[in-house]
């Protein structure tokens, strides 16, 4: 029972690397004047210098890196600079106020998120400047959901016309109401039937992103403060301004509000649907602990990926709405396997990328207590909802080795599968992602089986 399921690994769709520079970023140190300064603008505090050389501005900045301040330019009286710390030199630019702070497009309300925004900016482009260039080569765009909608979208059309075909008049009726699962459909129809008629353009406007977002077209995290990128005003598809150039013409308006369960930051879910939990989480567990806790494999046996495909679109498309019962779906693999694509399709794992190593590091203490000691602190790091949606799942698995007899499934075989699941390496470094499944493997072991006392 000890053996490794490695075929329930999957490659994060998720890129986070960006999303790790920008936690990396320089924060802001305002450099504050200890004088009064006549004439100063309303508009702007004490990070205001007035009328100052350049050769003081490089003094006053030279501590440390995020460092900034304003001042006046002495050639030009009336206008202003704001002077900035960054890659050890004086960076300078020219600041404008009409209502709001902006050096260039982006508006802000203060200072602070303007040069917040600024170090993020400045410090990714420098850093990542040839892998930004390349974003778009590999994209992701036809295997998030909207290529599968819109194939869905073109097909129920056809399916509600229902072509004079010699079985045709005896099926009229039912033809409506019929529910095809997409293996039928993709059996029984051409590719060519399933393509869309038609093309639209997106409608692409700039958009503020609250929470962390990623690119639904090259799967990179989305950076910045403010005008993060584009979104279509038609179909909700959120996408990087560069990548908006090359997104293929299948605006699909009717699906405005599709994609806000999977692939959706886990706090911003959250928040946006004023629960504690995602509702995936909660609907997926009540229905395998209704009906499935004695199923021999639970969890290790994968459901038809075809049928899983289908409950995540039911989820993203109808919400807390989403059928998911026995008259749906009669083999509860399915609902397991859905459940294991919602935290693999996360963008931030549940065991974040910021709390990662911790849990690493607590998995390497051979001492039992130290360990479940090491592990209690680093559920600290989690934000509340990952480590509220982390408690109730731990109790459902928990429960599910309750059955171990029937099941099978013991709280290292769970581990084993879901230790990939919910930890992902931060980077791109693939030998560390593989040599840490094992310490992934302790974690959700240990975490399953001291639940009562970590949670």
């Amino acid at each position: 029972m000890g053996r490794e399921y490695h075929d329930d690994y999957r490659p994060p769709v998720w890129k986070s690397y960006l999303y790790q520079l920008q936690q990396e970023a320089p924060h802001p140190r305002r450099v504050t004047c200890t004088s009064e300064v006549e004439n100063r603008p309303k508009y702007y505090g004490r990070e205001f210098h007035g009328m100052i050389s350049r050769e003081e501005t490089d003094q006053l900045l030279s501590q440390a890196e995020g460092s900034y301040l304003i001042r006046e330019s002495q050639r030009q009286p009336g206008t202003y600079t704001l002077a900035l710390r960054f890659g050890n030199q004086t960076r300078n630019f020219r600041l404008y106020h009409d209502g709001k702070h902006f050096v260039g497009e982006k508006r802000f309300e203060s200072i602070h998120d303007l040069v917040t925004d600024g170090l993020i900016t400045l410090y990714i482009e420098t850093k990542a400047a040839e892998y930004i260039a390349k974003m778009t080569i590999n994209p992701i765009y036809e295997h998030v959901g909207y290529t599968t909608l819109n194939q869905e979208h073109a097909l129920k059309n056809q399916v509600q016309r229902c072509p004079d075909e010699p079985d045709a008049a005896r099926s009229r009726n039912d033809c409506s109401t019929e529910r095809l699962t997409s293996l039928v459909r993709r059996a029984t129809l051409r590719e060519s039937d399933l393509a869309p008629k038609y093309e639209k353009v997106h409608n692409f406007k700039v958009h503020t992103f609250r929470g962390p977002h990623w690119c639904e077209y090259c799967a990179n995290f989305m950076w910045g403060l403010i005008a993060q990128g584009v979104k279509c005003a038609d179909c909700g598809l959120n996408v990087h301004k560069q990548c908006s150039k090359v997104v293929p013409n299948d605006c699909q308006p009717d699906l405005r509000h599709v994609k806000k369960v999977y692939s959706c930051d886990l706090t911003t879910l959250v928040k946006a649907h004023n629960t504690k939990r995602p509702m995936v989480v909660d609907m997926c567990i009540q229905e395998i602990e209704a009906r499935g806790l004695q199923s021999e494999g639970l969890y290790r046996i994968s459901g038809f990926s075809e049928l899983i495909e289908d409950v995540k679109l039911a989820f993203d498309r109808d919400g807390e709405k989403a059928d998911i019962s026995s008259s749906a779906y009669e083999d509860i693999n399915i609902i397991t396997g859905a459940l294991k694509l919602y935290f693999r399709e996360l963008p931030i794992p549940l065991i974040t990328y910021d709390a990662y190593p911790r849990f690493i590091e607590a998995a390497k203490i051979s001492d039992p207590e130290k360990l479940l000691e090491s592990l209690h602190e680093a559920l600290k790091l989690l934000p509340p909802a990952h480590c509220e949606t982390l408690r109730y799942l731990m109790g459902h698995l928990k429960r599910v080795t309750q059955y171990e007899k029937e099941n099978l499934m013991s709280s290292e075989n769970l581990g084993i599968v879901f230790g990939p699941t919910l930890m992902r390496a931060p980077g791109l470094d693939a030998m560390t992602a593989l040599n840490d499944i094992r310490y992934q493997r302790l974690v959700v072991e240990t975490l399953i089986t001291h639940e009562d006392v970590l949670f």
